[in-house]
């Protein structure tokens, strides 16, 4: 059994999706039409952009978004998921893929998601960090020890590796007592706040309003959900764990898991990066992995 996964924030490149709009007329067409929903011209930015262009707030997450599902949809007949997953954004674009919301709807909330999580940021001085060679459970201790701070695991991407999110005096608090405790590494990342976590509860009101009005259906497989690592196909219980996601962690390593215990012997990441297969690799050495 195959499983289509669909990389987050953090993946974009220069160029991306140039390509792929230069050799298909149905890529073309795809592209012109993100112009036209969006209102101007993300295509210029990706194809032609500097690394700095490509990482403002309303340019990354639609261009990772677009350039994932563009993919999916050219592939015609090779793209036959048994299931489909996404990294935090990227579960945007696997229930897209998969038939839960269509084209335009799925990128509208994408481009609202950005915005949303953008003016969330801006209230409180947050940020993430990625704690290296630690196990969860001694993590999310230290976490909950510290008070008067919002400090909570927010990204379970590997075995070893889970990044914490919080405002900027608790991520710092959490670091010292991470690297006493022996962590091998505690790496603060270069973003624009506190994703998965509490602070996004702004951005969750705004985006639940957008997520209530579009139209969901059921997909064509299982999608596996970040709130809890399970496969959903329910339109109503897609759409109550999307609204959570902003707010709740990313389980991927239990997703990752989850997957391969219910059957999935192969992941095909969609998009231009490898950050996915890195992963599942650490989380599954004996699972085939591949690209789209």
């Amino acid at each position: 059994m195959k499983a289509y996964v669909f990389p987050g924030q953090g993946s974009q490149t220069e160029g991306m999706g140039k390509e792929l709009y230069e050799s298909s007329e149905q890529a073309r067409n795809l592209f012109e039409q993100a112009n036209d929903i969006l209102g101007w011209r993300i295509t210029d930015v990706m194809f032609n952009g500097t690394k700095e262009d490509l990482t403002q707030t309303k340019v990354t997450q639609p261009a990772v978004f677009l350039e994932s599902y563009v993919r999916a949809a050219i592939a015609g007949d090779d793209f036959r998921p048994d299931a489909t997953a996404g990294h935090s954004l990227g579960e945007f674009t696997a229930l897209a893929a998969a038939g839960a919301l269509s084209f335009e709807d799925a990128l509208q909330l994408v481009s609202k998601r950005a915005f949303a999580m953008q003016k969330a940021c801006e209230l409180v001085d947050s940020t993430m960090a990625a704690v290296l060679g630690m196990d969860d459970a001694q993590v999310e201790e230290i976490c909950a020890g510290i008070t008067g701070e919002v400090v909570v695991a927010a990204n379970y991407n590997s075995p070893g590796q889970l990044v914490i999110s919080g405002s900027r005096k608790g991520i710092e608090l959490a670091t010292e007592k991470l690297s006493a405790a022996g962590a091998k590494r505690v790496v603060v990342l270069a973003v624009g706040g506190a994703f998965h976590s509490p602070l996004m509860q702004p951005a969750q009101d705004e985006l639940a309003t957008a997520i209530n009005a579009a139209g969901f259906r059921q997909p064509v497989c299982p999608v596996y959900q970040n709130v809890h690592a399970m496969p959903v196909t329910d339109p109503e219980e897609i759409r109550k764990n999307l609204i959570a996601q902003l707010t709740a962690p990313v389980r991927w390593t239990q997703t990752v898991e989850n997957m391969v215990s219910n059957g999935i012997t192969e992941f095909v990441e969609v998009g231009a990066s490898a950050v996915l297969r890195g992963l599942i690799r650490k989380i599954n050495k004996d699972v085939a992995t591949g690209a789209l």
